[in-house]
């Protein structure tokens, strides 16, 4: 009976944290359930599928063995086991090829590779984004894929459109419905249909009015909660993640202090006010991510309490950045900040989320903007810095030295300055020391000061679009009309179809 578990039970690793189902698994059937090792291999290796969510080595996750023989002896020795048998078809598989049994075995140098674990053991592996998908086939996982090209697929994320249309954001979900009826409800790629009132008068109106209606109660939420005023006129900017090197959160600060710098040099000159927001978090020991977010807040504490520049430029850091928080900064927000280094994200999520509340999108093609890029065209996004072939290059010939960029560039090398040496935003060298060290010292990474100069100039851009209302509300429009691609209901039925071959089953609502 055990041999039909498949057909009943289908078990999917989401990332590499709860790969340990794949020996537990065999642990019940052999021990357990009696079953021979060949018979619960073949059970288990057709139970189990696994999702890849990153192309970062450091969160694919390796254990050290001594920790899993202590404390997990059994489930050890079956993984030694599965590794063992893996290793031995390999030498078969590729004879004298060391150097690619090395790279694909599970347990090597005392350590437990999860995804390698994960990938042996499952039946179907897939990324989250197609670009992140061919990175896993090319790069990440090239080795994996050669092996079991079968295996691998595409399922690109999805968020769900009744927490972050109907629920977060009641009014536009209104208009919609005003506009082009309720099947969107049930099937929101019938959301294409606002394509036809991209230019209609009295729906721009609507989509402002509602845009407008969202920014003041967000603004009225970070009075209360923070006291500070701010101007629902402006650009609502806002960056709302993860904090990490790779989404560069410190290229959006370093852009503002440049801001800043020009405010200062002509204030009188006219300019479009600009709020710009951040909300994020960082793992407790991740030292200098916790460093950009004291700059941020230094940076913010200086912007908001310079009467010459306040009525121009504010910088907000949001605290205890949540999904309730979401909730309520994304349909009030203008432009979504999605400015990851090209092929470091695996997809994103909240570049969908204000797709579908209709903020325009300043990012590089990289996760699924690329996808978003598809579908919208450059006219309704704004695409600045580095390809992924640029980044690939640069690996390659080791050719980028951010020193060059802080040397040539007289804008980057005032605002570096100015974190240590001189001007307003200088705490004491130690406080922002490790920042520059990253950029100049270990070459910048992920590649800051090489987009600044393009990101600088895209968000000028922005800046004369978003003068002409009705150009900007119907790029938004565009924006809103597409996002039904992205909804969560078109990934799960994907991932039922095509990984846990399952059928939709009819609900009766009544009781």
């Amino acid at each position: 009976m055990y041999r039909e578990l498949p057909e009943y039970v289908a078990i999917h690793i989401n990332d590499t944290h709860p790969t340990l189902v794949i020996p537990e698994l065999m642990r019940i059937l052999v021990d357990d359930k009696g079953l021979g090792w060949d018979e619960a291999w073949d059970i288990t290796s057709r139970t189990v599928s696994y999702t890849n969510h990153t192309l970062l080595s450091e969160a694919l996750e390796k254990w050290p063995a001594g920790m899993v023989r202590e404390l997990l002896p059994r489930v050890y020795m079956i993984i030694e086991e599965i590794n063992k048998r893996f290793c031995s078809m390999l030498l078969d598989r590729y004879p004298g090829d060391q150097e690619r049994i090395s790279q694909l075995a599970i347990v090597e140098s005392d350590q437990i590779r999860m995804a390698n674990l994960a990938i042996v053991g499952s039946y179907h592996v897939n990324g989250v984004a197609a670009l992140h998908t061919e990175l896993l086939k090319t790069q990440v996982m090239k080795p994996q894929y050669e092996l079991y090209p079968e295996r691998f697929s595409n399922k690109t994320n999805g968020i769900t459109h009744r927490r972050w249309l109907m629920h977060s954001n009641p009014g536009l979900s209104q208009l919609i419905s005003e506009g082009i009826g309720t099947s969107w409800i049930t099937d929101p790629v019938q959301l294409i249909q606002l394509q036809s009132l991209k230019t209609d008068s009295a729906f721009q109106q609507g989509i402002q009015r509602i845009k407008r209606s969202n920014k003041e109660r967000l603004a009225d939420y970070i009075a209360h909660k923070q006291g500070i005023q701010i101007n629902p006129d402006s650009i609502f900017d806002v960056h709302v993640k993860r904090l990490h090197g790779y989404k560069r959160q410190l290229l959006n600060i370093l852009r503002v202090i440049h801001a800043y710098n020009e405010i200062k040099d002509q204030p009188g000159a006219d300019r479009v006010p600009r709020t710009v927001i951040f909300g994020a978090k960082a793992a407790p020991g991740y030292y200098l991510a916790k460093s950009i977010i004291k700059l941020i807040n230094v940076v913010a504490d200086v912007v908001n309490h310079d009467s010459e520049v306040n009525d121009k430029l504010q910088v907000l850091f949001l605290e205890n950045y949540s999904v309730s928080l979401a909730e309520k900064i994304i349909p009030a927000a203008d432009v979504s900040e999605q400015i990851s280094t090209a092929g470091k994200e695996a997809s994103g999520t909240g570049n969908m989320k204000f797709m579908m509340n209709g903020a325009l999108t300043i990012g590089t093609l990289d996760g699924a903007n690329v996808e978003m890029f598809e579908l919208l065209g450059r006219d309704n996004m704004f695409l600045f810095g580095l390809e992924l072939a640029d980044v690939l290059e640069y690996y390659r010939t080791g050719a980028y030295v951010a020193r060059e960029r802080y040397a040539q560039d007289s804008r980057i090398a005032r605002v570096l300055d100015q974190l240590i040496s001189s001007g307003p935003f200088c705490c004491h060298e130690l406080e922002f020391g490790q920042i520059l060290q990253s950029l100049l010292d270990h070459n910048d990474e992920f590649f800051v000061l090489e987009d600044f100069s393009s990101y600088v100039a895209t968000q000028a851009d922005i800046d004369d679009v978003y003068l002409n209302a009705r150009a900007w509300t119907e790029k938004s429009i565009i924006n809103i009309a597409h996002s039904g691609h992205f909804s969560s209901d078109n990934t799960i039925h994907r991932y039922a179809s095509d990984i846990w071959d399952i059928a939709s089953v009819k609900v009766s609502m009544n009781r």
